[in-house]
């Protein structure tokens, strides 16, 4: 597993000296560690390993997992916090025993969040980026990283974390962005050698607007980071943002089968009047067009933007009507174009995602209201 606290981050990315000698270090492009004896330059640093050799290293390489004058880093906010009386010092702990996690007053509940970092700020439309996963609380979490691939999820990351820290999960280029639309997280909370209150296991999906990730502004100051990101809450004083609704039948049954979108599954008939039917508009353009020769893809968005408009305006009329838009996954403009004159131009309509088991994540109903 690859930890890193807050402090140890900072020390890396914005003062490299900061490393000092009789520092404990781990090395990120190899397995094993040491001291830090010497320093060889101002770029390098040499370092003792646990069989005696010495190895010089180069700084940036390297992540500090004790400094010489402290025994842990803990997770804490960049901007001052209410004074809170700090708890009496723990003894350091004897070679090879565990430190103890420090607490915090207001731990005692789960806050989990995942971050977003680009790694070249400047030039975000070029830039990769950051993971990290951050637990703020007093628990230690088993948790498993997760996205959604087709109809089965796959883990991109999963292990422990300690209370009150943060540690890097993984690091992307743009060409995977388009994987991370559908992520989930799933966690079991718990303490060591002492008795805790118990927290509900947690499974929660979100949807990542990857959009996002292409506009600078969108990284935003925070408390886990010097730097500007994107963080998405996963739980909140124990509630988690969104649960995962769909059972585990349900994936079973939709990995069986292929369900077509221009084919919805049979409805048991009503036994009184049914409500209006729902209405199904297919918005991919070789449903809407025979020809789309010259075409740019400005020329056939607007296009498909024309026909959901004269939907909604056929309808406006028919209160309770509900309207299925098609737009397929693809990569995400026509159904964030969709969403954008929801919120904008038909504020009064209530829109959601359409049914998972019929249309899978590649449609959006709209109900007249």
């Amino acid at each position: 597993m690859r930890k890193i606290n807050e402090l140890c981050r900072i020390t890396i990315r914005k003062d490299d000296m900061n490393i000092k000698a009789g520092d404990k270090v781990r090395f990120l492009n190899s397995v094993g560690g040491g001291i830090v004896r010497s320093f060889k330059g101002k770029d390098q640093v040499i370092v003792e390993g646990d069989d005696g050799f010495e190895i010089p290293a180069l700084i940036r390489e390297l992540v500090v997992v004790e400094h010489l004058d402290s025994q842990t880093h803990s997770l804490k906010p960049k901007r001052q916090a209410p004074v809170i009386t700090a708890p009496e010092p723990q003894p350091k702990p004897e070679p090879g025993e565990e430190a103890i996690p420090e607490e915090t007053p207001g731990g005692e509940r789960l806050n989990i969040f995942l971050a977003y970092l680009p790694l070249e700020p400047k030039a975000i439309q070029q830039s990769g980026y950051e993971c990290y996963f951050i637990n703020e609380s007093n628990y230690y979490l088993f948790f498993n990283y997760m996205n959604r691939n087709n109809n089965s999820w796959e883990s991109r990351y999963n292990g422990l974390i300690e209370p009150n820290t943060k540690i890097f999960i993984e690091e992307f280029g743009k060409e995977d962005i388009n994987d991370l639309e559908r992520i989930c997280i799933q966690c079991i909370a718990f303490k060591k050698d002492k008795p805790y209150a118990l927290k509900n296991a947690v499974s929660v999906e979100l949807r990542i607007d990857t959009v996002k990730f292409y506009k600078r502004h969108c990284f935003m100051e925070n408390d886990f980071f010097e730097e500007d990101a994107l963080i998405y809450p996963v739980v909140k004083g124990d509630l988690p943002e969104r649960e995962l609704l769909i059972s585990s039948a349900e994936l079973q049954d939709a990995l069986r089968q292929k369900v077509r979108i221009d084919k919805p599954l049979p409805r048991p008939e009503p036994k009184k009047k049914a409500p209006s039917p729902v209405l199904e508009v297919d918005l991919h353009i070789n449903q809407l067009l025979d020809n789309t020769n010259g075409m740019s893809s400005a020329d056939l968005l607007s296009y498909q933007m024309n026909r959901f408009h004269e939907i909604l305006a056929q309808y406006a009329g028919h209160k309770g009507q509900k309207i299925v838009f098609i737009h397929g996954k693809g990569d995400g403009v026509l159904r964030n174009s969709i969403e954008k004159e929801l919120k904008t131009k038909y504020k009064e309509y209530y829109y959601q995602d359409a049914s998972f088991r019929e249309y899978g994540f590649g449609a959006t109903m709209v109900t007249i209201k």
